[in-house]
């Protein structure tokens, strides 16, 4: 999926791309062999390491929906009530939004397999980044050796906007694939990947400080970054992501009308989103050629009920 590219800059890098994973992490696979369903949902899924505490449990229900928190180890953070140690002094209600994002998760059965997506932890930054690196190169055609500055600007990106939260957050969604022939409640193989990102802002302080043409509200959220491995593409993953951050933002945000960008080139992007109720609301001038950026519209939804993802046919995308 190539969801809608934009700008960047050594200190702000907005992508909303969608691109495949094809580095030195290629790939990456956890397989874990729980003794039941219930253990399988509360692995820890990925904190990367198969030794980590459970932080969270995915309900197994179609329907999305936050999840229970189990205790975590305690942390070096100056802050002890941060989950996030994000290093900055934080106020009551901020605690509670960060407690509020911790204890995310969207869950999804689909017709290949299940995903499942919640807020990014500090240990899977790495993954991520190398994710949304390559992805970049891809789209803007950039050579391999680019590959390598690319991760380490938007690593200190990344690093960056973690200090925002809980005004913005970075989600990560995993996948597992059904085997064939698997009964329900088997689960004697897990075999977990990592899937896509997207990240998202919740208001004028999460807003990133230069925002790409045509310029959305920096007092609206803002959905941006997404990126769905290659491998996994067609299979509605992008679709998820999506739906993800509209319940996230449901959640975190009082503000209906959420924005993001999407470049006219990309039309499966395009039609995901008209499909998710999107409508453009300002295309970029024909001037930005000259800038060497390609076209965008700036589209926006107002957000209702959540709708049900299984309500609409996603069998003919590519996201």
């Amino acid at each position: 999926m190539a969801t809608a590219a934009t700008t960047s800059s050594t200190t702000t890098i907005t992508l909303s791309l969608s691109f495949p994973l094809d580095l030195q992490i290629q790939n990456p696979r956890f397989v874990f062999k729980p003794k039941s369903h219930q253990q399988f949902f509360n692995n820890p899924l990925l904190n990367l390491h198969t030794h980590s505490t459970p932080t969270f449990k995915i309900s197994s229900s179609s329907h999305s929906h936050p999840s229970t928190t189990t205790p975590s180890p305690p942390s070096n953070s100056p802050y002890p009530d941060d989950p996030f140690r994000t290093g900055q002094f934080l106020t009551n209600p901020d605690l509670e939004n960060l407690k509020l994002l911790d204890n995310f998760v969207y869950s999804e059965e689909l017709k290949s397999g299940s995903m499942w997506v919640r807020v990014m932890k500090e240990d899977e930054m790495d993954i991520t980044v190398a994710l949304l690196a390559e992805s970049f190169a891809e789209s803007m055609l950039l050579p391999a050796g680019y590959v390598g500055v690319l991760r380490f600007l938007v690593k200190q990106y990344l690093i960056e906007r973690r200090t925002l939260m809980p005004h913005t957050a970075t989600l990560i969604g995993f996948y597992r694939k059904r085997v064939d022939g698997e009964e329900e409640g088997e689960e004697e193989n897990e075999e977990v990947e990592l899937a896509g990102t997207v990240e998202v802002c919740f208001d004028k302080r999460g807003a990133n400080a230069s925002l790409p043409s045509p310029i959305p509200p920096k007092d609206k959220p803002y959905i941006c970054n997404m990126a769905v491995q290659k491998s996994l593409r067609r299979r509605g993953i992008g679709w998820h992501l999506l739906k993800a951050s509209e319940e996230l933002i449901s959640q975190m945000s009082s503000s209906r009308e959420v924005y993001l960008h999407c470049r006219m080139i990309d039309t499966a992007p395009f039609n995901m989103y008209t499909k998710a109720d999107y409508k453009i609301v300002k295309t970029d001038s024909i001037l930005v050629l000259l800038l060497l950026q390609r076209r965008k519209h700036l589209m926006c939804k107002k957000l209702h009920l959540l709708s049900m993802p299984s309500e609409i046919d996603l069998s003919d995308s590519d996201l």
